[in-house]
């Protein structure tokens, strides 16, 4: 059921609504019930201590609030809600982001109570005539981008016997069904005449074909070059030979998370109608280990023939990205942006609450930063010196999939995004790497269920809008 949020400016009390009332004496958030009247009472930071940030987390948790105290109607006044400083431009839509993400739960793979599912019914949002911070257009972008936002948790959740390539395929297909995007899948056949040798390589171990999705949305003039996005799709990786122990492959289904965000971003960007050209790249493999999966020590050559070395059969995800590069510059794209879980090493360096982020381009890197802070998908940026490229310098082949120099195990994620640098060679000062390893998942105190956070959506659309 998709909760229902309306705009009153008429003034009328709501009956059946509890009314949300901001509260910085109390201690923790409470139901308070005066005769007939509910009011759901949330804890707020005194307004000195109130930022952007804060208040993303605060209109989430009063979709948690409501729906631990099971109340299906919520009424909100906006101006008590907005009464803070520093909380910047665009509230509207980041509002009602919040509030669709933090109402998302993933049930397809659980029984139904015998009660039945608790769900949010409809939200009053109560809107002075002449209040000006509120913005109806950029209220109505805000449900489109959280709709996608919320598909794509839907495809990353899903699990990997159930989520293969060709399922991941399909649904694409359907999804991009009487919209203006355009879509080919290459299979494995076409691949190999391409020399696509990255995906098949990773691939080669799975009982399930490896496919090459492309879309293209041509929202503006042809001649003016598209945006290409990548997005890795390891719809399970387990991975390969040198496997995962446990736990660590316990949340691996969402390996795809990178090719999912970008096919809702571009799906959302149609669905906006952009006047900008956006093409998406995913390469879709699963990473399985079996008697003919890749080995460490095996030689591959790559799309641009390129000699590359598995050091290990777990860095496959730069392997597949790396064909993906290389493909897009038949695009003559103005920019390049790829979005992958990456590295175990983003976690290390930044924890779970920031993607890494690696450019040479000076102003996309300050453009991203600042669309971060605005949109709530957080990013810090990480180097790309030169120096780390003589880490993964090939001893008997061109580079490495992994560290070869130096002590193993260190800067992961900046060795791994200068070897996607090496494949960049044809526009390298367009291009920006996301590692969404960090971001894959949410944090136990951002009040969103537990699974894919889909980010960095958020992010793109405003970068693309």
């Amino acid at each position: 059921m998709f909760m229902k949020i309306k705009i009153a400016k008429d003034g009328k009390e709501m009956k059946g609504f509890a009314k949300v009332v901001l509260n910085e004496s109390i201690a923790n958030n409470r139901l308070v019930r005066d005769g007939k009247k509910e009011f759901l009472e949330i804890k707020v930071p005194k307004k000195k201590e109130m930022n952007r940030r804060k208040w993303i987390i605060l209109v989430r948790s009063i979709i948690q609030e409501a729906k631990k105290n099971k109340i299906a109607k919520l009424e909100i006044d906006w101006k008590n809600l907005t009464s803070y400083e520093n909380l910047g431009e665009n509230l509207s839509q980041i509002f009602v982001e919040a509030l669709h993400m933090a109402d998302y739960e993933f049930r397809k793979y659980k029984s139904k109570p015998e009660e039945g599912w608790f769900d949010m019914e409809e939200i009053i949002v109560a809107v002075s005539k002449d209040d000006k911070t509120f913005s109806e257009k950029e209220f109505k972008k805000g449900l489109v981008v959280a709709d996608y936002v919320n598909f794509c948790r839907d495809l990353a959740n899903t699990p990997g016997g159930d989520m293969t390539p060709k399922h991941l395929v399909d649904i694409t297909r359907a999804k991009i069904k009487n919209t203006k995007i355009k879509m080919q899948v290459l299979n494995e056949k076409q691949m190999k005449m391409k020399k696509m040798n990255g995906v098949l390589t990773v691939g080669k171990g799975s009982q399930y074909p490896s496919q090459f999705i492309i879309l293209e949305y041509w929202g503006d003039d042809k001649k003016n070059n598209p945006t290409v996005l990548i997005g890795k799709g390891v719809t399970f990786d387990s991975g390969g030979i040198d496997t995962k122990p446990h736990p660590g492959g316990l949340e691996m289904m969402m390996d795809m998370s990178g090719g999912a965000a970008v096919i809702s971003t571009i799906l959302a960007a149609e669905k906006l109608n952009y006047s900008k050209n956006i093409v998406a790249l995913i390469p879709v493999v699963e990473n399985m280990p079996s008697g003919s999966s890749m080995r460490p020590g095996d030689i591959v050559e790559m799309i641009d023939g390129t000699k590359v070395e598995i050091g290990h059969t777990d860095a496959e995800g730069r392997l597949i990205l790396a064909d993906a590069l290389v493909f897009a510059k038949k695009f003559k794209p103005e920019y390049v942006i790829d979005v992958a879980t990456l590295t175990g090493a983003a976690m290390v360096a930044l924890g779970e609450r920031a993607s890494a982020f690696f450019t040479d381009n000076e102003e996309l890197s300050e453009k991203v930063i600042e669309l971060s802070e605005k949109t709530g998908d957080y990013v810090w940026r990480l180097p790309l010196w030169d120096e780390y490229a003589e880490e993964i310098s090939g001893t008997h082949g061109d580079i490495a999939n992994i560290r070869t120099k130096g002590t193993p195990g260190y800067g992961g994620s900046i060795t791994a995004a200068l070897f996607l640098k090496h494949f960049t060679k044809d526009y390298t000062k367009n291009w920006m790497h996301i590692d969404i390893a960090p971001r894959m998942t949410a944090v136990f105190d951002e009040q969103l269920s537990k699974g894919a956070i889909g980010t960095p959506i958020r992010l793109l659309m405003e970068l693309l809008g």
